[in-house]
């Protein structure tokens, strides 16, 4: 199982990122992925999930992140997306992707429920 993170870099507040999360080495339909993110000195924190076909691919936002940023998926791609827009200082993290067959994609997200984890990418919003 791999999964790749890529898209994150410096930008302005304001702005935007498009992250992408690839994976591979399992059947990505049966899989919810979350996206996570860990800011210096925090803990790590759910930021969005969308869930598999058994889900309808049911999506969930964290509170702090609602209105401003989008998942998606393409299966046939094997690849999520979380589209983010009017970023935040705030939003400064190593944003992660993780994969799991099993988590409420509805719930809030915890980190142990997730089986696959990416490397990370890193966005950081400049004031």
């Amino acid at each position: 199982v791999q999964l790749v993170e890529s898209g994150g870099g410096l930008v302005q507040a304001g702005g935007s990122l498009r992250l992408s999360c690839a994976a591979s080495g399992f059947t990505f339909d049966d899989y919810a992925i979350g996206w996570f993110r860990q800011a210096p000195g925090k803990e790590r924190e759910g930021v969005s999930c969308i869930g598999s076909s058994s889900s309808a691919y049911s999506k969930y936002y964290v509170d702090s992140v609602k209105g401003r940023f989008t998942i998606s998926r393409d299966n046939a791609k094997n690849t999520v997306y979380l589209q983010m827009n009017s970023l935040k200082p705030d939003d400064t993290a190593v944003y992660y992707c993780a994969a799991d067959p099993w988590v409420n994609p509805r719930a809030t997200m915890y980190a142990d429920d997730y089986d696959y984890w990416g490397q990370g990418t890193q966005v950081t919003v400049s004031s």
